[in-house]
């Protein structure tokens, strides 16, 4: 998914952008440009790997690392004494408070 050769890409072209920037601009207007594109280039191959990825909804919200295509409801537990499906502290058949987290 994460391409490398595209990164370093845009990563020596946006180098090169910057140093010409601050040729042709006077100095501190050329320093703001260079930071500006270096600040502005990994926003951009994020947006556009997340995008490929499908990590965006329709309101632009992103579902998250690990949230991306699974059932919505928060964390599950299973009891490691009775094998009980449970939310929450402890086990409400055994009262055992011995769990693992089922995703």
């Amino acid at each position: 998914m994460f391409n490398t050769k595209v990164y370093l890409t845009f990563l020596f072209a946006s180098l090169a952008i910057s140093i010409g920037l601050q040729m042709i601009l006077p100095w501190p207007f050329g320093l703001i440009a260079a930071l500006a594109i270096f600040i502005a280039l990994p926003l951009y191959l994020r947006k556009r790997y997340v995008g490929k990825m499908g990590g965006y909804d329709r309101a632009g919200m992103g579902g998250g690392l690990f949230g991306l295509g699974q059932r919505q409801g928060g964390v599950k537990y299973v009891c490691l004494v009775c094998n009980n499906s449970y939310k929450g502290g402890a086990c409400p058949r055994c009262g055992s408070k011995i769990k693992r987290a089922d995703f």
